[in-house]
């Protein structure tokens, strides 16, 4: 048997090798297996090879979690490696290495020498991981860690450490610049801008994601092909890694470099403010200087002056760009907008060859507008064509995991190796939490059934059933403001009538989960301050970094049902918020991020009027006494935005029976794992119907009776018989109480009785 020539291996990745012999032990297993290494990788944060892993997991949209699941489960399921070699660790025992690891260590030797590195890293052992034939390669690939993916990271993090600074232009010229979607009007306005005569300064503001650094390669690649601005035969971007090391010393080289062309500085608010907020106090001279470089009359004489292309948000360009007069004197403003739909399809048609060669998948035609409109609507804080591109990684990595033998994730999948706009909605479905029955289903026929499907849930109360499903059809057709909600009510009525279950029947039918609200409790927000509360505290206040309370929940699950409880108790402030949520569908918090209402129900509840809704059937007097109120308690501009404003009437005897039995099946549900069923006499559901001591407070007190008179004493019942499965409890009530008596079923004449 060989031994492992240590000096094969970087001090990193013999570190790494050693980490793996203690996992290989911890599974009592005597070889050591790429499953191990990669466990190594994944668990050790300061290696190479994590640090690929985080940015795969970020572009490819999985956890790293999830692979170290999978890796430790594929470990454990492994037999026995042959053995050919072994290596001595730090302890000087032997470690028997398998056989694939040495296909490991010699394939990540040649991927070492292509880079001109003299050992092995843990980032080569990584991409040699990912080779067929490699018992890891299943695990990485599906993921969407393939050898093409791998090799141009190590390609660009090796041109990173061999320079501060690398020129877009040159790689475009040699091939290793990805091509990129022209957005031909921005291109042309840079253009313009870049063909001044002098402050030539571009800031590209816009959210991330939207394509600034994309409209930088655009110009990057014009210069290649001789079309660019004259006098710009450059676009050199200072690396991060360089940043971080010495900001000061790495932009004065990107300055060098880019003499007589362009610097590329992303994230540019980090240089500007003062020194407590700017990220790199030191660099910002060198930042200003640079701005206001191609003003000298030297720089203007030799043809060698400076522009300068930065890229902000809108909040860091208001909050630091804008009151800084240097930029506002000698630079230009461009604003990049979130592309249209189609134009989206247009920017992932270029990246499509991208995606099936790193996936080794054909993508179908209706892929791409599939991705664009499925991301828009249902992906958290989704800005095109960033959201639409991460969708597309994720739905290629289901498919290609589904490729893999043995692993499909749908049966019929098992050997399809193209991606269609089922895999994209299966994609969405998984990152968003909305079945996908909800996502695919025909909205025709589910819409043409919502009456029906709410009144499962909705006792009673058929003008606001009716109300709701008519405005949500409306707008679900398309006939309303696209940038609006769904739809804005405000429900009226005394207490446990079931306000607020229409809240969570109607989230539940839209959004496949009654979970899916967001309560807020107006009672809470009766003062003017609370606002801050709601959407943040701006820059300089308490509580600035904390967000707001509407706006960040909204942004992390933009699909569901906003209910504002007790409305009429707001503050007059917080109501002009409500107003603009209705209006214009979005809000911008303290931080100045913007918050999408336009796949939201509003829905404000209020017991105004209580006093007239005493009746199941409201006269018409009654109704108008009840809006009278509603018009002195809250502004006509505020009621004009509502939809509609629905009247909850009290409930009849016959429909708390009927709220009983809903809430009994709920009831019996949580005892179908058990395997036993109850059975509830007419004569119980009676009994409990009379220990409602408020029926003013409608359906509400149900609950607690089930819980007091039911619930509890089943407990015990269950606790002091120990039922077998499939028994079945008949509960009856005497005057004294619930009866709980065992079926014959429990065996051997067995019998029981129980009173409450």
């Amino acid at each position: 048997m060989g031994t492992l020539n240590p000096d094969i291996p970087s001090e990193e990745l013999t570190r790494a090798l050693n980490d793996a012999a203690r996992i290989m032990g911890g599974l009592r297993q005597h070889v050591l297996m790429p499953e191990h290494l990669l466990l190594a990788f994944l668990d050790g944060k300061d290696y190479a090879a994590h640090k690929v892993l985080q940015r795969c997991a970020g572009e490819r949209a999985f956890s790293l979690e999830d692979l170290t699941r999978a890796a430790e489960d594929q470990a454990r399921a492994r037999q026995t490696a042959s053995v050919d070699f072994d290596f001595v660790a730090h302890n000087g025992t032997r470690v028997a290495l398998g056989s694939e690891m040495l296909v490991v260590l010699d394939e990540g030797k040649a991927i070492a020498r292509a880079r001109d590195e003299i050992w092995v890293g843990t980032e080569d052992a990584l991409a040699a991981m990912s080779q067929r034939g490699v018992s890891t390669a299943g695990l990485l690939q599906q993921r969407g860690v393939t050898p093409s993916a791998l090799s141009n990271i190590l390609a660009e993090d090796t041109l990173a450490r061999q320079t501060t600074a690398r020129d877009l232009v040159a790689l475009a010229r040699s091939g290793q610049l990805q091509p990129v979607f022209y957005r031909e009007d921005l291109l042309r306005e840079l253009l313009s801008i870049l063909s001044l005569s002098h402050d030539r300064h571009v800031i590209l503001v816009g959210p991330s994601g939207v394509g600034r650094r994309s409209l930088v390669h655009s110009l990057a690649l014009l210069i290649a092909e001789g079309k660019g601005p004259r006098n710009l035969g450059s676009v050199v971007e200072v690396t991060e890694p360089a940043l971080l090391a010495d900001a000061l010393s790495a932009l004065r080289a990107g300055r060098r470099k880019a003499a007589g062309g362009v610097l590329f500085l992303p994230n540019i608010q980090r240089f500007f403010g003062t020194l407590l907020q700017a990220e790199f106090p030191k660099a910002q001279p060198e930042v200003q200087t640079a701005f206001l470089g191609d003003t000298q009359a030297t720089a203007a004489k030799d043809g060698r002056a400076l522009v300068v292309i930065g890229t902000a948000t809108e909040p860091d360009y208001q909050s630091r760009l804008a009151p800084v007069s240097a930029l506002s004197e000698h630079s230009h403003f461009l604003r990049v907008a979130e592309p249209d739909h189609k134009t989206t399809v247009e920017i992932l048609s270029v990246h499509k060859p991208r995606l099936e060669a790193d996936y080794e998948l054909s993508l179908a035609a209706e892929t791409l507008p599939a991705a664009a409109t499925l991301a828009k609507r249902y992906v958290a804080d989704a800005i095109l064509p960033s959201a639409a591109l991460h969708l597309l990684h994720r739905a290629c990595a289901l498919v290609r995991m589904g490729a893999q033998p043995g692993i499909a994730f749908r049966p019929e999948a098992a050997s399809d190796t193209t991606v269609d706009s089922d895999d994209v909605t299966l994609a969405a479905s998984l990152m968003t939490g909305i079945p996908v029955a909800k996502l695919g289903a025909d909205e025709r026929s589910r819409y043409a059934h919502m009456v029906e499907f709410l009144h499962e849930r909705i006792i009673g109360q058929d003008e606001a059933v009716l109300a709701v499903s008519r405005a949500v059809k409306t707008a679900r057709v398309g006939l309303k403001d696209p940038k609006r909600p769904i739809g804005s009510f405000l429900f009226l009525g005394p207490t446990g009538v079931g306000k607020t279950e229409l809240g969570k029947a109607l989230a539940e039918f839209l959004f496949g989960d009654e979970e899916a609200t967001i309560t807020l409790d107006m009672s809470e927000y009766q003062q003017d301050e609370t606002v801050n509360r709601m959407i943040g505290a701006p820059p300089g206040y308490v509580g600035y970094e904390g967000g707001g309370q509407l706006t960040d929940a909204v942004r992390k699950r933009p699909y569901t049902v906003v209910l504002f409880d007790e409305v009429e108790k707001a503050h007059p402030r917080v109501l002009d918020v409500l107003l603009q949520v209705m209006e214009e569908g979005r809000l911008t918090d303290g931080q100045g991020r913007p918050a999408s209402f336009s796949e939201a129900v509003i829905i404000m509840t209020s017991n105004l009027g209580s006093e007239f809704l005493t009746e199941p059937v409201l006269s018409d007097a009654g109704r108008e006494q009840v809006m009278e109120l509603v018009k002195m308690s809250f502004r006509p501009e505020f009621l004009n935005r509502l939809d509609e404003i629905l009247l909850f009437h009290p409930l009849t005897q016959d429909q708390l029976r009927q709220i009983l039995g809903l809430l009994l099946k709920k009831e019996a549900k949580l005892l179908e794992p058990r395997g036993i069923s109850i059975e509830i006499s007419e004569t119980a559901r009676s009994w409990m119907l009379a220990q409602n001591d408020h029926p003013e407070w409608g359906a509400r007190p149900l609950r607690r009776i089930i819980g007091r008179s039911l619930r509890e004493p089943l407990a015990d019942f269950l606790l002091s018989a120990d039922p077998k499965p499939g028994t079945a409890i008949k509960i009856d009530a005497d005057p004294h109480g619930l009866v709980f008596t065992p079926s014959s079923s429990m065996g051997e004449g067995r019998s029981s009785e129980t009173r409450t």
